[in-house]
């Protein structure tokens, strides 16, 4: 098997440099390939010791997600309509010679941004090259489902800290339409496999699956804002290890459950190796690098978490970010309550799937030691104007740090914080609870339409028979 792989690998290179060669030769920069290596660190508290997982990405079917390499040589073009259709320094060669890029659009709401949200963006970015999202107004929304939980501003930055997107645009209309695809250019929409519908009823997507530029992809398992928003009301610890719990049942089902709608119910996510290798970049530390270490909960990752990453990326010229992140039982010992909302490994793909991020380690020690600056190499480690909790001794968790001279204090100037959203969502509880009742009312409506329709075809195509 290791000579079938390595002769295979062999092959694989050889192909790509000739390719890479014939492209020179016709006048056509030849493309970076990414990484093959993709891996992840899961460092475990008690011993220390580190484990890195790696997976030859030509062996996933996934393989394609993975491409966004090292993240400070990222830039986001919010220009809307540029870049229409060619790759950066290919300008000269003819479609012969290059293919044309293909330009995808995805619009929503993206209210309470969570990895499921960004999971969809990132296979809506497999399916082409160039990712524009559309994100709607506060307005809007409120007119088809209700308030928003975050701001139209809050919600604009947020995806675009999403590294799978490449342009946002701001304002878009709550209906997909053939006028909005063809204004920037795209080739058709992405959305999961649920349905979107207007104050009326009517499907968003209409117009552009009637056109054929409309594609589908597998909305993820285990997770949703309805979800989410049920957590914080219950304020019981249920969903760090056992979804399952009567308690934490019973509440959800007032938001979903009930209604037998595959959409908006509630169920359970299981966390696999391969979903941590598709969110992962799959980019070593290079030569130059400023390597940064932040770490904390990061639950409910949100703007405030972001503009933080994002101070922290502006510290150095080439910054490579790891980010530590506690254990449920950790977090809650420091934090208390219900804390954290999303257990550890929902925590990790949110925090994956920022655009400023390099690294998570998985069960990061609450103490920030010489052995993990040292396994790291560490030249910088950053804590935010928050609180710093004292460790179980009493101690400080960035004695190390500081004693080192290399512990920095980031103000990302935005004070919102995971207790803040919280007391949003717990202020607005009956509006939610009403919101998600008459979302899912027209869903279920929907699906019997769809039944319905199903069933005439049958009789028809059955009467035809005969």
């Amino acid at each position: 098997m290791k000579e079938a792989l390595a002769h295979r690998t062999a092959a694989a290179e050889a192909a790509g440099a000739a390719a890479a060669a014939a492209d020179t030769q016709a006048g056509c920069p030849a493309l970076k390939s990414d990484s093959r290596l993709t891996p992840f660190t899961i460092l475990t508290g008690g011993s220390r010791s580190a484990a890195t997982v790696a997976l030859l990405s030509d062996h996933s079917p996934d393989s394609k997600m993975i491409k966004n390499g090292h993240h400070h040589h990222h830039q986001v073009n919010t220009a809307a309509g540029k870049d229409a259709g060619t790759i950066p320094g290919t300008a000269a060669c003819s479609p012969e010679k290059r293919r044309r890029r293909i330009r995808v659009w995805c619009d929503g709401c993206y209210d309470m941004v969570h990895y499921g949200h960004s999971n969809q963006l990132r296979q809506a970015k497999a399916m082409g090259d160039y990712l524009i999202v559309g994100v709607h107004t506060d307005s809007e929304i409120a007119k088809h489902k209700g308030p928003p939980v975050f701001t139209q501003a809050e919600r604009y930055k947020m995806v675009r800290a999403i590294k799978w997107v490449d342009e946002v645009v701001e304002g878009a209309p709550y209906v997909t339409t053939l006028q909005t695809l063809d204004k920037y250019n795209c080739d058709f929409c992405v959305h999961g496999d649920d349905i979107t519908l207007t104050v009326d009823g009517k499907d968003t997507y209409e117009e552009v699956k009637k056109s054929g530029r409309y594609r589908e992809c597998k909305r993820t398992q285990g997770v949703s804002t309805t979800d989410l928003v049920g957590r914080m009301l219950l304020m019981t610890k249920a969903h760090h290890s056992n979804i399952d719990s009567s308690d934490y049942q019973q509440h959800t089902d007032n938001f979903g459950k009930k209604g037998h709608s595959p959409w908006t119910g509630v169920s359970q996510f299981l966390q696999t190796s391969q979903k941590i290798i598709q969110f992962a970049s799959g980019q070593e530390p290079q030569p130059g690098d400023t390597i940064i270490y932040v770490a904390g909960a990061f639950d409910l990752f949100h703007i405030g978490h972001v503009d933080f990453l994002e101070a922290v990326h502006k510290l150095a010229e080439k910054p490579y970010i790891i980010v530590g992140l506690h254990f449920d039982q950790e977090v809650n010992r420091y934090k208390g309550k219900n804390y954290p909302i999303m257990n550890v490994h929902e925590r990790t793909l949110s925090v994956l799937a920022c655009r400023y991020v390099s690294e998570v380690v998985i069960g990061a020690p609450f103490a920030v030691t010489k052995d993990l600056l040292d396994h790291f190499k560490v030249d910088l480690v950053c804590h935010g104007k928050t609180e710093i909790y004292p460790d179980k001794d009493g101690s400080d968790p960035y004695a190390e740090p500081r004693r080192e001279g290399i512990l920095r204090t980031v103000d990302s100037v935005n004070s919102l914080t995971t207790d803040a959203i919280v007391q949003r969502i717990i202020k607005n509880r009956l509006l939610f609870e009403a919101r998600n009742q008459k979302k899912e009312a027209n869903e279920i409506a929907v699906i019997q339409a769809m039944k319905r329709q199903e069933e005439e075809k049958t009789k028809e195509r059955a009467q035809a028979v005969l």
